[in-house]
Parts: structure tokens; sequence; C-alpha cells
């Protein structure tokens, strides 16, 4: 279960910094509002984990985060009974306290989880709203603030791994992609109180960094990435060893690679 994490959120703090890319914010509240499940669609550090969070605080609900792996199964996400003090008594997992008390439960890469993990949703996705619980015997009906939420990424998946059509038809699906340089600048800005020009550059980096298609890289640089380099920069590293170490190393192991990627970003910030 350490894979698993419950947020508390409280409606009266600030809410996560985010920065709207399209109509992503509009569209969600109405999904909440309506008991409509949600999937998040895109790259790794695009901004789909940041986005939940934002809207967790703006909507005043708690967020259970659970972030799905290969052996989180359906008990990891329902609850088990454990033994202690010479006794034994039954522990709700995220998706059932979720259920019981009302909040967002967020499935972060749900094409991970085994199979048995992504059927126990099911019966939360549809008009029913229910939650079987087969070992205590309980038939739970989600209350109108609980929201299913799952994200994914399209990039990674192949014949083993990917959401069947059954399943991703039970969900309104939003696309995130990487911001526009305009955008990106701004975030950068914000999470790493860097100034204005290097985040700049470093949005235009990375803009350029994502046209590349002749090496072998199985992700493009993230703006959670650019955000560390920008930190690095503004606590007195060298640009280019900060980029080296925040950027091009984390990208590719192949250093042919990365010496690559280290030309691209010295032509561009050097």
């Amino acid at each position: 279960m350490d894979s698993v994490k419950a947020i508390k959120q409280s409606s009266n703090k600030a809410a996560n910094y985010y920065q709207p890319q399209n109509n992503e914010i509009e569209l969600f509240h109405t999904a909440a509002n309506n008991q409509i499940p949600v999937l998040l669609k895109g790259p790794t550090g695009c901004g789909k984990t940041r986005f939940i969070q934002h809207m967790a605080d703006v909507l005043g609900r708690k967020l259970f985060t659970v972030a799905c792996h290969e052996d989180l199964t359906a008990s990891d996400l329902i609850g088990r009974h454990l033994i202690g003090d010479g006794q034994t008594y039954w522990q709700d997992g995220p998706l059932t306290r979720a259920v019981r008390e009302g909040g967002i439960c967020y499935l972060d890469e749900v094409v991970e989880a085994r199979k048995d993990s992504i059927v126990a949703i099911h019966p939360l996705t549809d008009d029913r709203r229910i939650l079987p619980i087969d070992r205590t015997g309980e038939l739970l009906k989600a209350p109108d603030d609980f929201m299913l939420v799952v994200s994914y990424n399209p990039g990674y998946q192949n014949l083993l791994k990917g959401l069947k059509p059954s399943t991703k038809q039970r969900f309104m699906a939003l696309r995130f992609d990487y911001p526009n340089i305009t955008t990106e600048t701004k975030i950068i800005a914000k999470e790493s109180n860097c100034d204005g020009e290097l985040a700049k550059q470093l949005a235009q980096l990375a803009h350029h960094l994502r046209q590349l298609k002749e090496h072998d890289l199985e992700e493009s640089v993230s703006t959670r990435l650019l955000i560390y380099a920008a930190n690095l920069i503004t606590h007195g590293i060298d640009p280019l060893a900060a980029c080296r170490a925040a950027i091009a190393e984390s990208l590719s192991d192949d250093l042919e690679v990365v010496e690559a990627l280290n030309l691209v970003i010295q032509a561009k910030l050097g």
C-alpha cells in the first residue's frame, strides 16, 4: 500500500497553481457537478496531476491519489481484512474511502494496474455509481460529491498495456499536451521564481527539443524538467550544467544521445 496516498484538500486554502491551456477547467467543473467520470490523457510531466490538485482545491473536495503499478490489485483499491491486537478488522482502501467520505479518487497511470483493479471501478462509472465490497457484503452508493478520475500516457500504450474501448467509453476524456511557448514561460517563471527571460529561453529550448525526430527518446522534455533546470540556475548553477543534469541526462541513458542533446542546449542557451 506504499503507492497509495490520500491527500485531504481544504476549500479555504489557496488553490495549487495551474495555468489553463484550453477549456479543461470548465469541462472538468461541469463533469464534477454532473457525476461524470473523467479520463486525462497526455505525456509525462505535462500537468495532469497538477490539474487534478488544482481542481480538488477549487471544488473543495478531498483528493485520494493512487499511483498505479503492475502489482496494484483490486484489494489495494477497495480494502482488505487485517490482523491486529489478536483480532481481524477491515481496512478501507483509497477507492472505498473516497466513496464513503466523498471526494475525488485519482488513479494515476491507470493502465499500469492489474486488470482486476480496472474491472473493480466499472460499477462506479455508469449510472449505478456503486461499489460492491464482496468481503464485507456491503454495497456502497457513491455520494454526489464523489468523482472518479483516471489518467494515462497514450504514448506508452502497447498490446499488453492499454485501456480497452469498453473502459475508455465509460469516461469523458480530456487531452493534455505540453503548453505553447507563451503558456510554458508563465508556468516556469511562476513555479521557479526565475526571471521572465530565463523562463522564455527554457520554453523555447523545450519547443525545439520536442521537434527533434532523429533521437530515439521515449519521452520529450517535460515542463517539470524545465522547472527543475530553472531552479538550479536561479540557485547559482551554470545554465549548461543545470540543463544537462535536469534535461539531457533525464531524457536518455545513451551517452551519444545525451551529448547530442547537450549540443542543442548549448546552441540555444550558450
